[in-house]
Order: structure tokens, then sequence, then C-alpha cells
């Protein structure tokens, strides 16, 4: 298994993949919405490839803090094929996140995750990899959607 920068031709593997993240998409609006992503530099797509297959992904983004004088990497999206799971895939994509955070001189590395019943497990593999509960987050459609 190879963890490497995504390519525009992958797109069409990862339908599916975002549609287990629970974010069902056409292969025409993930196309948008990737060519949107990958313009712009603070963005960064990995996938986890098997055989010639995507079978996990993790989208990153870096920032600035209004609070302190360094920067941070936020975990985007992440997933891995449900046939695929528990087998060192999400952890290599999470390590290999990490490290491009650090190469990018981020001094921390967050994600957001739903609080519904199924998150569960995901939430147990966050704690594992060393990630800490330290806020809840908050969301609102603005009245433009």
């Amino acid at each position: 298994m190879e963890v490497r920068e995504f390519h525009t031709e992958d797109v069409i593997q990862l339908v599916p993949l975002m549609d287990q993240l629970g974010y069902p998409t056409s292969l025409g609006k993930l196309e948008s919405r990737l060519n949107n992503i990958q313009s712009q530099s603070n963005y960064h797509t990995l996938v986890a490839e098997l055989n010639n297959k995507i079978v996990g992904m993790v989208g990153l983004c870096h920032n600035l803090f209004y609070e302190y004088d360094n920067s941070y990497v936020r975990i985007v999206a992440l997933v891995v094929d449900a046939n695929y799971r528990r087998k060192g895939i999400g952890k290599k994509l999470m390590h290999e996140a990490e490290k491009w955070a650090t190469g990018q001189g981020a001094s921390y590395i967050m994600l957001n995750s739903g609080n519904r019943a199924e998150r569960k497990a995901a939430h147990k593999f966050y704690h594992d990899m060393g990630y800490e509960s330290k806020s809840t987050g908050f969301s609102k459609l603005l009245d433009k959607y």
C-alpha cells in the first residue's frame, strides 16, 4: 500500500469514498470541487492506493492562527474504504498527514468529527492516534444556500 499525492485521474475512485464518508456526490460535482481545492496552495490531498485501487484519502488545509504566532493543519476529510478498514491504512494516512503538516511548519494538526453514534469507532481511532477531544464545533447553513 502506498500513500501518495492525489492525481486528477483519481477522482472517479473518490466518489464512492465520499459516499462512505457520508457525503454522496456525483463525479462532475467532485471533479469541480477538487479542481477548486487543488488550485489553492494551502490545500493538500493524499490518497492510499493498493493494487491500483484508491482505498482511502485524506484532505488537508494549512491555516494561520489568529490567537498564536504559528500555523496549524486541519484534516478536512479522512476516509478509508469500508472493505479495507482495520488494516493500518488510516494510521498510514494520518502519519503522512502529520508528516506533511510538520513540513509546512505547522505546530498543530486538528480535525472535527461528528457526534453521531456511527462515529464512535472513528473517535476511538483518533484517541488511539494521540488526538485529544478539545472543543465542540458549531455550524450554520447560510441563507444563500
